[in-house]
């Protein structure tokens, strides 16, 4: 395995320096295992959150942060903005099981500069790797189809049926456990849904999640 140096460039012949960011370790395990096939990759850091992938990008000065969206903590789309200005030496990779368009189009607005569905990480995550190093933008092939079939709308009305009844409940007050318990779901599945809802619409507090609810019909005054 190569030790690369903070001064190693993408595309000049040096190995490409990379970061996994996942909340599960098998998960990171066969990602790692699949780029350190490369024999110009090197993976250096595995990172559970976003916290610690910030801190191991900071310290390793990777050319690729290969980012999971779903993850415990601070949600991962807002934080690409962030991640891009603090490190623009590293691109970013969102590896994820969101195929809805409106999220690739979100996390690329935020500086990604791949997406690739975590059902085609085998043939397609070791290629979008290669393109972002150099630069360049990786979507989904599927992906990109649906984006261009679409109009552009804004991705304020793209909730799924789902997400409009979570929202619904949490503008009624209720904790995240109790939206678990009355749509059977897992209190983590829940946090999941109320972090993509907030990144969709771009609201922050649950005073803006209940004025959205009431413009919108989902609860009445």
């Amino acid at each position: 395995m190569a030790n690369g140096t903070a001064d190693e460039q993408p595309g000049t012949g040096s190995t490409t320096r990379i970061v996994i960011a996942d909340d599960h370790s098998v998960v990171r395990s066969g990602l790692r295992m699949l780029l350190d096939g490369e024999p110009d990759f090197e993976v250096v850091a595995e990172a559970g959150d976003i916290d610690s992938a910030r801190r191991y990008v900071r310290g390793h000065k990777p050319a690729v942060l290969v980012l999971d969206l779903n993850m415990p903590g601070d949600p991962s789309l807002p934080a690409i903005p962030q991640l891009r200005e603090e490190f623009p030496g590293t691109q970013i990779v969102v590896l994820t099981m969101q195929d809805d368009p409106a999220f690739a189009r979100e996390a690329m607005r935020a500086g990604a500069l791949g997406y690739v569905l975590k059902e085609a990480a085998d043939s397609e995550l070791v290629e979008a790797v290669r393109v972002a190093a150099a630069g360049n933008t990786y979507l989904h092939p599927s992906l990109g189809a649906r984006l261009a079939a679409e109009p552009a709308d804004d991705t304020r009305d793209a909730l799924t049926e789902r997400e409009r009844e979570v929202l619904k409940l949490i503008a009624l007050g209720h904790t995240n456990s109790e939206i678990a318990a009355q749509l059977f779901l897992s209190v983590r599945t829940v946090e999941s849904h109320r972090a993509h809802i907030q990144q969709k619409l771009q609201l922050q507090t649950r005073a803006e999640l209940v004025r959205y609810a009431l413009d919108h019909g989902l609860i009445e005054v």
